[in-house]
Formats: C-alpha cells, sequence, structure tokens
C-alpha cells in the first residue's frame, strides 16, 4: 500500500489588498475546505500563516478559519507550525527564527483553539539550511518537510531520515517534487495520479508527500479542487468499497510513527523552487537572494542597516518615549522580512514593483521608529552618532532600490 500525504500551504503577504485577498478566498479557500468537508475519506495537513490568520479575521473573513478548526476537529486536518509572517529562515538570524516561530503559534493558537496542536513544521518557501533546524525543534516540533532536491540520499519510501537539530532530531519529509508539479501546473489525471501511487510501493509498504500552495485549487487553476481533489478523493473512496485499497491517504505525523527511522542525514541547502543547476551554481535560494541580483543584494543590505537599528534601540530604550518608537521598531521588523519583497525582485520571472515597494515601505517604518528610539534612549553620544551613520548608510540603500524601481516603472 502507498500512504500519500498532502500539505496545503495557505499564505498571503501582510501587504496584500482587500480585494486580492477576498478573490482568492472566494475562488480557493472556501471551495478547498467545501472539498475537504464532502470527503470523509480526507486527509490534509494544513500550513497556515499567522499573517494569513490575521488578514481572515480582520477582513470579514473568519468563516474560512472556523471552518479550518471544525475540519481539524474531524480528523480531516493536520496543522503544520511555521514562521507567521512568511520570513526566508535561513537569511534572518536565530533569534528572529525563534521568534516568528512562537509568534506563528501563539497567533493559530488563538484562532483555532485545542485543534492547534502542530507536531510537524513548513519552512516558508521550503527554504532550509542545517541552521534553521534548532529553532524548529526548540519549539517543539517532530518533524519537518523540505523540497526533495535537497535530499542527499537514495530517495526514501519506506523509511523516514532524520536531521540533526542541537541536541536533538527531527524526522524530515522530502517533497515529491515530480509529483508535486504535476499537481501544481494540471500535467496530470486524478486517474493517472492515483494508479502511478499505487505502483509507487508494489506489495510492500511506502509512502509518497506532495505539497503546494492551498491557492493552486481554485485561484491559480479553476475548479482543480473538484476536478483533482474531489476526483481523488472520490478514486480512493471507491477503490475501499471494492476492497482494493493499494492508496491511502495519511498525515505526515502518522507516517513517522508508522515507517522505521532512516539516516541522519544533512540535506542540501534548498528551497522549492531550487532547481539542481542553482545547487551546482551554489545558489540554494534563487527567489529570495540570487548571485548577481542587484536588487536582492539591495533589498538584504537594507534589511541588515535595519535589524541592526531595531536592535540598538531596544539595547538603549530607557525612557517611556524611546521604548514607545522601539516598540514600534520592533513590531515592523518581522513583517517587514516577509518573503514576497524578494520573490517579486527575482525576475525568474516574477517582477512587480509595487509589491518590492510595500516591503520596503515596512522595514523603511522600522529604521524610521528605531532612529527615533535611539535619539530619546540613553545611548553614549558616539552610539548615537554610529546610529546616524547607520541611518544615513540606510538611506543610501533605500534611495539606490527606489531609483532601481523607478527606473523600471519609467516609460
Amino acid at each position: 500500500m502507498t500512504h500519500w500525504a498532502q500539505l496545503l500551504h495557505f499564505y498571503q503577504p501582510p501587504t496584500q489588498t482587500h480585494e486580492i485577498l477576498r478573490k482568492v478566498a472566494d475562488e480557493s479557500y472556501r471551495p478547498v475546505l467545501k472539498v475537504l468537508a464532502q470527503h470523509p475519506n480526507a486527509r490534509i495537513a494544513v500550513n497556515i500563516q499567522g499573517v494569513l490568520t490575521d488578514l481572515l479575521l480582520e477582513h470579514g473573513l473568519g468563516d474560512i478559519v472556523t471552518s479550518l478548526r471544525i475540519l481539524a476537529e474531524k480528523g480531516h486536518v493536520e496543522f503544520v507550525g511555521s514562521g507567521k509572517y512568511h520570513p526566508i529562515l535561513p537569511l534572518i538570524p536565530e533569534a528572529g527564527r525563534k521568534r516568528s516561530i512562537v509568534d506563528n503559534s501563539r497567533t493559530n493558537s488563538a484562532a483555532f483553539w485545542a485543534a492547534w496542536k502542530p507536531c510537524g513544521f513548513f519552512p516558508p518557501e521550503m527554504c532550509f539550511s542545517p541552521e534553521i533546524t534548532p529553532a524548529i525543534r526548540a519549539t517543539g516540533h517532530e518533524w519537518l518537510i523540505m523540497s526533495g532536491v535537497g535530499c542527499p540520499a537514495p530517495w526514501p519510501i519506506d523509511k523516514v531520515h532524520r536531521v540533526s537539530a542541537g541536541d536533538s532530531e527531527l524526522a524530515v519529509f522530502f517533497r515529491d517534487d515530480v509529483r508535486s508539479n504535476r499537481i501544481s501546473f494540471r500535467r496530470t489525471t486524478p486517474q493517472e495520479f492515483i494508479d502511478d501511487l499505487s505502483a509507487v510501493g508494489g506489495n510492500n509498504d511506502a509512502y509518497v508527500v506532495t505539497a503546494m500552495d492551498a491557492e493552486t485549487f481554485g485561484h491559480h487553476i479553476t475548479r482543480w479542487e473538484r476536478e483533482f481533489l474531489g476526483a481523488a478523493f472520490e478514486l480512493l473512496t471507491h477503490q475501499h468499497r471494492r476492497g482494493a485499497n493499494r492508496v491511502q491517504m495519511a498525515f505526515p505525523s502518522q507516517l513517522v510513527d508508522h515507517f522505521p527511522a532512516g539516516e541522519t542525514l544533512v540535506p542540501y541547502a534548498s528551497s522549492w523552487s531550487t532547481s539542481n543547476d542553482d545547487l551546482a551554481a551554489n545558489d540554494p535560494f534563487p527567489l529570495w537572494q540570487a548571485p548577481g541580483n542587484m536588487l536582492h543584494a539591495l533589498q538584504w543590505e537594507y534589511v541588515d542597516h535595519c535589524q541592526d537599528l531595531a536592535a540598538t534601540a531596544r539595547r538603549y530604550a530607557s525612557t517611556p518615549e524611546a521604548k514607545k518608537f522601539a516598540a514600534i521598531a520592533t513590531e515592523k521588523l518581522e513583517p517587514g522580512l516577509h518573503s514576497c519583497q524578494f520573490w517579486w525582485a527575482s525576475r525568474r520571472p516574477m517582477w512587480d514593483v509595487s509589491m518590492i515597494h510595500r516591503g520596503l515601505s515596512l522595514l523603511n517604518e522600522v529604521a524610521l521608529n528605531a532612529a527615533r528610539a535611539i535619539a530619546f534612549g540613553g545611548a553614549s553620544p558616539r552610539t548615537k552618532q554610529e546610529a546616524r551613520w547607520r541611518v544615513a548608510a540606510a538611506n543610501d540603500t533605500r534611495e539606490a532600490i527606489e531609483r532601481a524601481l523607478m527606473e523600471e516603472a519609467a516609460p
């Protein structure tokens, strides 16, 4: 029998507009959840970023949160942890990773109540490097999922490998990139897909893990939630009624318990958009920090300035006024690190001046409020002078980004 674990990734950036959010909710989220509710055999791992949970509640779309909670309570959904604002975890400091993971859990726990009990972890964009595992394990997760391109061993179908995580380990699932992309780009039919899964293990137990954006279904591909997901669930139901169970849906956490532990591996730094050519070129995160991408370099330079200023602001916030501005800078920093601004600057082929600038605007608020906090705080004159130099350097970087965007937008 082949055990099929499917993960859906629900995410919208903190800069998303109400119109687009409602469009995605109507076209994708509600139809997908309706299909899941109609099929008792459905088992889906769901990663929903805390930022999207907040957005749905704030924009009058809380029925989606309620539907997800009910599906989890009925045993159709297993929630999976992540970072709240969808940061690229390998590219931010350890303290930022932990805060992002904890904030995601805090937000979703408040929204989904006792149904929120994630054992697994989805690194945003499946961006993995060995440095992120201690923060994942320290926040109580037992397994993580990453792209198959990062697997350094023979392809696992009957064992679940481990990765080191500080003094402990995490189980690791490698997404079947080929099968996942067949679904994501409509290159298979439900019958072809189920027939293919049926042959994976022969007469032995095996597993396959697929994962993709939830928005694939209905938003990116019209009616795909019914034509693929619903139809696949129906095929599995018919198999069960005939007593010919060759494929069974399972949660990833069930696979950890069912299959023996494999080796302890050191997977390649990678993402679910990384190719083998990218790995060979030492470019593990090509859509977010690509060598030779001038705009990526400027964006991360500005991030560095903002992180340094925010840390200095917190360190010397000794007056009520300084504490107020330092708190604002800290609050803005986490959403300011969301991945979309870098993704839209990748030119592979994604490019959107407005989305890039919205991210820059969030970071600009970090720099502005951190500078105010340092000015009102108890830092020494020398430290304040160094902060002014840092602000000047940050302004130069910000202006370089804006010049690049203006030149791109000019007729």
